[in-house]
């Protein structure tokens, strides 16, 4: 909000020292809000040594009522019992990579499997991204989002401790070195579908206040044992309060599954997140990757490419080759017009994610519910993504899987 006022002075022409006075109070604003933000937490030293202790976030400590008293299973852990349970963070153990930093997996002292994200080096964007989800994370609770296991804070580490997910992200399964091993059939792929969808419903109509994730994409939706989804990594999510519809804000994201209101007006709402899973769906129903480059140089996004499929009626030209025809053709034809009205380019056509989980849950075997999409498909309207940078796509994937894999065992 600050930094819009600051950018409308500058257009009506304000002078230059005054536009240096305000940035330099606006940066201190800010700077104070990342402050009353992190103060909200019980951080713990690198000489504290307990084995758990249990935190209260804040948006529950200023509750008077019986429900402040509780005790929340959030563990606070030390530098020393993280070190210990990543040997180290040694290279063996680490399982992801990305913007934000590294993660690793461990084993505590009583012999439970954790994930550990390690933030880079600290800045005032890593600080605030860690105060977020630690915040976000304390808020949810919901069989279909990874829940917060425990974090550090302390010098210059920041760590957030989840449950280890033995079954790695979706990514690893479309697009890494798991997808060799086709281990998601058509069942499990719509089960994933399902499950992301309902995590996602719960942020957008339960969650209070309401929550928009921003980063909806393969990577950020991790599997267990059962491979049951679970949608991860807050750090970019916003909180909307009641009553607000949409935000304006930096764009933050993955490339191919940016809403494109959000990718190029910065415009932010629970709209965004239900294009993100659009793309999401497309991808596990056909493997194939949100934004691809052609000959040429030319970029191509998920939309385009099934499009035509769509128009003709070939729904089993979309799906994966490597389900090798063991699919239900009715599922698909419905999945993928659900995802074709997600991934409408008008916000306002978009179906809300609690419409969406209806459909998957009850409408996946009938598609009356579901509005023909030729009608709304317009060749003339395709995106170009063209102009944008490929340094902000993260489809390289981690080579260390495999690698942690032959360790672990």
């Amino acid at each position: 909000m600050f930094r819009n006022i600051y950018s409308g002075l500058k257009r009506v022409g304000i002078s230059r020292l005054l536009s240096a006075y305000i940035s330099s109070w606006l940066n201190h604003i800010l700077q104070l809000q990342k402050k009353m933000i992190l103060k909200c937490f019980c951080f713990v030293s690198r000489e504290e040594e307990p084995k758990i202790r249990y935190g209260t976030p804040s948006f529950m400590a200023h509750n008077n009522n019986s429900s402040s008293s509780r005790e929340y299973p959030w563990e606070i852990y030390t530098l020393k019992e993280i070190l210990h349970a990543t040997n180290n963070f040694h290279d063996d153990n680490k399982i992801g990579e990305g913007g934000f930093g590294s993660v690793y997996w461990g084993r505590t002292s009583t012999g439970i499997e954790i994930a550990v994200k390690r933030l880079k080096a600290m800045s005032a964007k890593a600080e605030m991204e860690f105060a977020v989800e630690v915040e976000i994370l304390g808020r949810v609770r919901h069989k279909n989002l990874l829940s917060l296991r425990g974090f550090y804070a302390g010098g210059d580490e920041r760590l957030i401790v989840y449950d280890y997910m033995p079954n790695h992200s979706l990514i690893a399964h479309l697009h890494g070195q798991l997808a060799v091993d086709c281990l998601l059939d058509w069942h499990r792929r719509m089960n994933i579908v399902i499950g992301s969808a309902e995590g996602l419903a719960y942020l957008h109509h339960e969650a209070n206040p309401h929550i928009i994730h921003r980063d909806i994409k393969a990577s950020n939706v991790l599997l267990d044992t059962e491979f049951q989804a679970k949608v991860a990594d807050f750090g970019f999510a916003k909180l909307i309060p009641n009553g607000v519809t949409h935000m304006t804000t930096r764009v933050k994201g993955t490339l191919g599954y940016l809403a494109p209101e959000y990718a190029m007006w910065g415009k932010v709402s629970e709209s965004c997140d239900v294009y993100s899973f659009g793309i999401l769906l497309l991808e596990i129903i056909s493997a194939k990757k949100p934004l691809e480059k052609l000959p040429g140089g030319v970029k191509r996004d998920i939309v385009q490419w099934v499009t035509p499929f769509v128009q003709k009626g070939a729904f089993d030209s979309i799906a994966d080759p490597r389900l090798k025809g063991r699919y239900d053709r009715a599922q698909l034809q419905a999945a993928t017009m659900i995802a074709m009205r997600c991934t409408d380019s008008n916000p306002e056509n978009r179906p809300r994610m609690m419409k969406v989980v209806e459909w998957l849950n009850g409408a996946l075997g009938r598609t009356k519910e579901i509005s023909d999409v030729e009608d709304m498909v317009d060749e003339d309207e395709d995106e170009d993504y063209n102009h944008l940078d490929d340094d902000d796509t993260d489809y390289d994937g981690y080579d260390g899987v495999e690698k942690f894999k032959e360790r672990r065992t």
